[in-house]
């Protein structure tokens, strides 16, 4: 049984910057690829950002590609998504996810079928 717990949501100015944070209590951690996916109320559930277990491969929706910096600190079993530049249409509940081994070519990290753990997430509010 893997517990996620995300925080560093906020609420923010358009053009400003939050950091949040995926954490995980197991030390089986680092075989987990970790994903994060954000829902608007009203919406679909989308993908944000991932990255593999072996830490050299990472993965943006198109929507924050240059914008968002994911990356993961084995050593304190967490995961950081660090968001830049933000805008009022990245305002959603963000949710990390964990995926046992997730990796090569057959890592589709934007379907959440992969993924066999999810947090409870956390509340990015932009202000425009």
């Amino acid at each position: 049984q893997v517990q996620l717990v995300e925080s560093g949501g906020g609420l923010v100015q358009a053009g400003g910057s939050l950091r949040l944070s995926c954490a995980a209590s197991v030390r089986t951690f680092s075989m987990y690829a970790i994903g994060w996916f954000r829902q608007a109320p009203g919406k679909e559930r989308e993908f944000v950002a991932a990255i593999n277990w072996s830490g050299d491969s990472t993965r943006y929706s198109d929507s924050v590609k240059g914008r968002f910096t994911i990356s993961r600190d084995n050593a304190k079993n967490t995961v950081h998504l660090q968001m830049n530049s933000l805008q009022p249409e990245d305002t959603a509940a963000y949710t990390c996810a964990a995926d046992w081994q997730g990796d090569g070519t057959n890592w589709n990290p934007h379907n959440t079928y992969e993924y066999d753990f999810w947090g409870q997430g956390t509340q990015v509010t932009v202000a425009s």
